[in-house]
């Protein structure tokens, strides 16, 4: 049987936690591993809306709401032998920090962070990396595997590939049209205020504030601006690594059409990347079938081919080693 470490790491002035999934392969060496990052609303190490830290954001969840889809990744990976970590951003679940002022560089630098607190790891094979960015974070998870020679195979799941302002006007009118995830007061709010956000944003404008409910949130916009100039579809034209692409049909966040302008950049840069349009409504692939999410998981699996590493980290595996 698989089994859970719940731990902490730092990640700059920050404390973060998160939870290491290893599969049971005891006796079989190293293994490899997976970083799971979730999309940009504020949410938990599974991928969940956080309703803890933030209550008054979300909608009551159902009694049929299935877990996260990091937990559903986790333990699909874990069936086919690859361990897995995830962890609670910036303001969110355990973690330390503030989710509403957290900017995207920042982001990305937790994702590095993270990486290498599981490079002390001795059960996992450090030449056999990926990491799997969900919607706002393929941005994120480029950005980790562009600059990281040991990370083997990307990941990206319901990615949006122009800009974040292009992003957000499609899905605030596809939400406008279908109604998705309006039922979350903080959902609703951005919608309503996105023009007025992205021009302050534009402007180089702090923070901007917007009600959530009868709450007041304070925005960090400095995020908004790093997000506007740092497009996955300009990062993917800088990937030479296997990747492997999932969208839900209906995503109402980032249209399929968004992963197939990252497939045609990535065949072009020769990485042979695998595309699966999965039969869902749900950002989250929420209503996706167990066998859906196995059929990424074993994608992913297929293309965590061992690469070579930099001296430091041939170092940090030496000393890492069972036998010493």
């Amino acid at each position: 049987m698989a089994r859970s470490e719940d731990l902490r790491f730092r990640a700059g002035d920050a404390s973060l936690a998160g939870t290491l999934r290893l599969p049971d392969r005891e006796g079989e060496g190293r293994m490899p591993w997976v970083l799971l990052l979730g999309s940009w609303l504020p949410r938990d190490r599974d991928g969940a809306c956080d309703r803890v830290r933030h209550p008054a954001w979300f909608a009551p969840a159902s009694p049929s709401e299935p877990s996260g889809l990091l937990l559903r990744l986790a333990d699909a990976l874990a069936r086919r032998g690859v361990a897995s970590f995830r962890f609670d951003p910036r303001g969110c679940g355990e973690s330390d920090g503030d989710w509403a002022s957290t900017d995207l560089f920042t982001r990305i630098d937790d994702a590095r962070d993270a990486i290498g607190a599981m490079r002390s790891r001795r059960e996992l094979d450090l030449r056999r990396t990926a990491i799997v960015g969900h919607g706002e974070s393929a941005a994120i998870a480029l950005s980790v595997a562009i600059g990281d020679p040991a990370i083997g195979a990307v990941g990206l799941i319901g990615p949006g590939a122009r800009s974040w302002r292009d992003l957000l006007r499609r899905g605030v009118a596809e939400r406008e049209r279908t109604g998705a995830d309006r039922e979350h007061p903080l959902v609703a709010a951005l919608d309503r205020w996105s023009e007025e956000l992205l021009e302050r944003a534009r402007r180089q404008e702090p923070t901007a504030s917007v009600a959530v409910g009868e709450a007041p949130l304070e925005l960090r916009l400095s995020g908004w601006l790093q997000a506007i100039h740092t497009p996955a579809l300009a990062l993917a034209t800088m990937l030479h690594r296997p990747a492997v692409l999932a969208h839900a049909r209906g995503d109402a966040w980032a249209h399929p059409d968004e992963s197939r302008l990252l497939l045609e950049v990535l065949r072009a840069g020769g990485n042979e990347p695998a595309f699966q349009l999965l039969d869902a409504r749900e950002h989250d692939l929420a209503d996706a079938p167990d066998g859906a999410i196995g059929a990424v998981a074993e994608a992913l699996a297929d293309r965590m081919q061992p690469r070579e590493l930099p001296p430091v980290l041939i170092a940090i595996e030496e000393m890492g080693s069972p036998s010493d």
